[in-house]
């Protein structure tokens, strides 16, 4: 399954209690109450990924890059929202308190050695804000103490190259009616490791599912190509255009696609968002007219797959994919990977409609 590696993590974690609005650094090791609603249920889980980079300023000192990470903070604040009740919605932070919040833990002291070593590696930085209920409390109901804390680490890569796939139609990640789809939830991800595990049933070194929509009552051609099992899909066909799956209920508005898709666009290829279904999607592999299939997410940017397998009402395989890595776009999608890590370091220009922020630390 896909996974981080060489991951270096931080000593140091922080605390955001909601009620309150107080903030602690602890150490990493800190505990939750195993006696915990998010613990015993899964309430007030919810979680970032946010991508930045440590390099030097101008003055000789350091400063932290992020690429768009007010889209972060909007979508870190839609699913705080859902994981607080109806009276509860006054303690979810603005994104200008949830940016201080970062601020202050990328620049306490005891985070000091950590972010020096990521300026002098040059390393990748990866950002894990995420939601618990502090309280020692059992019972269905929403949270007593909702708190936010944040962890960091440097890791080489997530994932990678080449990764094999299996579409998974018997599992679906999240139904639109509830809302969940478009947000990062823990409630989410259990359905993401039994899809990859199913899929190893057909497949065994496959290392992600692709899923479908909720539309179990459909015939299973007429279904549409939602997500990877934790990243989302950008399609490249033989025709030298790009699909993007449209956001949805069922689908996460992933920062990076947006990024991957603005800087396709200024390369001069055609980036078509519309929907695909899985007959499309069969038969155009059949027919040979697609160059790759991408996962696309915050840890590992993109990574193209080479081998895609396609099964049918039975659980069969019925067809693949299989990636053209001589095809230009094939090519084009990894010139892309690298120009969108090189955002960060300054090394590329900032595509419209992109914002990277700099902040002294």
């Amino acid at each position: 399954m896909a996974g981080f590696e060489g991951t270096k993590w931080a000593d140091f974690q922080s605390r955001y209690l909601l009620q309150g609005k107080s903030l602690a650094m602890l150490p990493m090791a800190d505990k939750v109450p195993a006696v915990s609603r998010s613990i015993h249920y899964g309430l007030c889980l919810a979680f970032e990924g946010i991508r930045y980079f440590i390099g030097p300023a101008e003055d000789g000192s350091l400063h932290v890059q992020f690429l768009n990470l007010h889209k972060n903070l909007q979508r870190f604040r839609r699913s705080i929202s859902f994981n607080l009740g109806a009276a509860q919605q006054v303690l979810v932070p603005s994104e200008e308190e949830l940016e201080a919040m970062i601020l202050h833990y990328l620049r306490s002291p005891e985070l000091a050695e950590f972010i020096h070593y990521m300026g002098e590696s040059g390393g990748q930085g990866y950002l894990r804000p995420f939601t618990v209920d502090e309280s020692q409390s059992i019972g269905v109901t929403f949270p007593e103490s909702p708190s936010i804390r944040m962890v960091t680490c440097t890791y080489d890569r997530y994932m990678g190259e080449p990764f094999s796939g299996v579409v998974v139609p018997g599992l679906v990640r999240a139904v639109g009616a509830n809302g969940t789809g478009n947000l990062k939830l823990g409630v989410n991800y259990l359905l993401s490791v039994k899809a990859v595990d199913e899929a190893r049933t057909i497949l065994p070194e496959a290392t992600s599912a692709l899923f479908l929509d909720d539309r179990l009552d459909l015939p299973l051609r007429d279904r549409r190509v939602t997500e990877w099992d934790s990243s989302c899909c950008l399609i490249a066909l033989t025709n030298g255009s790009v699909v993007k799956i449209p956001e949805s209920p069922l689908i996460l508005p992933s920062v990076t696609i947006q990024g991957i898709c603005a800087i396709l666009r200024e390369s001069g290829i055609t980036v078509d968002e519309r929907d695909m279904t899985y007959g499309e999607l069969m038969a155009r592999a059949e027919a040979g007219e697609i160059a790759a299939i991408a996962s696309i997410g915050t840890a590992g940017i993109l990574n193209r797959a080479e081998r895609l397998v396609m099964v049918d009402e039975n659980n069969a395989p019925c067809a693949q994919m299989r990636a053209q890595t001589d095809h230009p776009l094939y090519q084009a999608l990894g010139r892309a990977r690298q120009t969108y890590w090189d955002i960060y370091q300054d090394k590329a220009p900032v595509p419209q409609g992109m914002v990277l922020q700099s902040y002294l630390i």
